[in-house]
């Protein structure tokens, strides 16, 4: 996979994850459904930018400003970030667990940030139709993302419950499960830097390529 592709995906998935990103939860989270909150809050973002995105091409400091204010409300990034530690977190230090999710969240603000303002897409959608929730702690919410080009990007967040709040812990892409993705990538850093647990964090660089978005997967 060549760098073009590497960082086309990045900006590919910017797109595909801000929703989740940028949506105001607080005091709705208990009296909506993930899913009326999910659709309520894609209606309110896609009128936010838009228009918009010309400007803050010329002022990716406010909009990272932005998409950085609102992480904390929506991403349990604590919980992400062991899950992408995977069996690598027990051995961990509290310190090293605790500055790999502040830089995995870093690297995130920084892609999506630029992915607003690259990826072209025309529409954002909710599914009408959803599958039930198994437990009443967790649920997943299915949507699409529609490129210019036509081409149709089916989404699923996956959401748990969380001191009263409902907060993202997972997406998946086309059928590609960006949480295993990114743990099968912490896994392989961990193997080729002799398991050094800070030159992994310290070089932590995500990447899903756009080839692979547009291929799929089974997930």
């Amino acid at each position: 996979m060549n760098g073009i592709n590497r960082v086309s995906g990045r900006w590919l998935l910017a797109a595909t994850l801000v929703v989740a990103l940028l949506m105001p939860l607080q005091s709705q989270a208990q009296s909506q459904s993930p899913e009326e909150m999910i659709r309520d809050n894609v209606e309110s973002l896609m009128g936010d930018l838009e228009g918009r995105k010309d400007y803050y091409a010329d002022n990716l400091g406010e909009l990272e400003a932005l998409v950085d204010s609102n992480l904390d409300q929506v991403a349990d990034f604590r919980y992400i970030g062991a899950s992408v530690m995977g069996s690598y977190f027990r051995n961990a230090t509290p310190e090293q667990r605790s500055r790999f999710a502040d830089v995995f969240r870093q690297t995130l603000i920084d892609t999506y940030t630029r992915g607003l303002v690259t990826f072209d897409y025309k529409e954002l959608r909710v599914l009408d139709t959803q599958q039930s929730q198994r437990h009443d702690d967790q649920a997943s919410v299915a949507m699409e993302v529609v490129a210019d080009n036509g081409q149709v990007y089916p989404v699923s967040y996956s959401l748990r419950l969380s001191g009263g709040e409902w907060r993202v812990v997972n997406v998946i892409v086309n059928g590609i499960n960006l949480g295993l993705t990114f743990r099968n990538q912490f896994d392989q850093a961990m193997r080729d830097n002799n398991r050094d647990y800070d030159a992994v964090i310290e070089g932590w660089s995500p990447e899903v390529g756009v080839d692979e978005l547009e291929q799929g997967g089974d997930a």
